[in-house]
């Protein structure tokens, strides 16, 4: 029931960090992966990386916050494989600073690429997958979706409508055998980690005391529920928010 042979997927932001984790873990159960990203030179390392691992896997560029683009994306997908199973809306970004010294532009190129983006690719998804009579979206918010960060106003807010979005496309498109679910990653150790961490004091000391699993996770630990939300195995699990964060938000 996790065999992914013959799906298409397309993972925005799939050339590094948890989009690359979570492509490579569907690649690995039988799909073939799309990774969408802005920097052509990370999205063929991403590439090879990938096709070294036996993984069909194309990479494609394109400003998913920008709608035109987006359907463009879509369009060239739809004209390679006339078909989409599969949709990780993972870009994200962030900007840190205390609220009040953020400024409107800063507002919104974090929400743009954080939660526009993905309304818009869900949108251009749906009349695939609807006429397929099925498909998968997983939408990748945070943990900071729940909790709040004195350092990050737009990330927070981005993340949190995230889950709201999640729900409203689940329950809109239910009926057409759509599933729309969110993952809600803990403390990954990523690039934008690696950020915070340099930026924020103390960071890396108050997420391992903590994270009961006693570490940082890494892209890898999301390739298997990427693997569950894309499969059979999930086909009555909708508007669904799932945390993978080594039990910090248990705590």
């Amino acid at each position: 029931m996790f065999d992914l042979t013959d799906k298409i997927a397309l993972v925005t932001g799939g050339n590094g960090g948890i989009g690359l984790g979570m492509a490579r873990g569907i690649g690995q159960a039988g799909a073939t992966v799309i990774i969408v990203g802005r920097n052509a030179e990370k999205s063929a390392a991403a590439l090879r990386e990938l096709q070294s691992l036996g993984i069909r896997a194309e990479a494609l560029a394109c400003d998913v916050a920008q709608e035109r683009e987006v359907q463009r994306l879509f369009a060239d997908v739809q004209a390679r494989h006339g078909r989409l199973d599969i949709l990780v809306n993972n870009a994200g970004s962030t900007i840190r600073k205390p609220p009040q010294d953020f400024s409107l532009d800063d507002w919104n190129r974090v929400m743009d690429v954080n939660l526009t983006s993905a309304f818009l690719c869900a949108r251009a998804a749906f009349p695939l997958m609807k006429a397929a009579g099925s498909g998968k979206i997983i939408n990748i918010g945070s943990i900071l979706s729940t909790f709040g960060a004195p350092y990050a106003p737009a990330y927070c807010a981005s993340k949190g409508g995230i889950v709201q979005l999640t729900k409203s496309l689940a329950l809109a498109w239910a009926g057409d055998g759509i599933q729309v679910n969110a993952v809600l990653p803990g403390w990954i150790d990523t690039e934008l980690t690696v950020g915070a961490r340099n930026q924020v004091s103390g960071l890396n000391e108050r997420v391992l005391a903590r994270t009961p699993a006693g570490r940082w996770g890494t892209p890898q630990d999301l390739a298997g529920i990427a693997v569950f939300l894309s499969s059979g195995a999930s086909a009555f699990v909708t508007g669904a928010a799932i945390p993978v964060d080594g039990g910090y938000s248990a705590a």
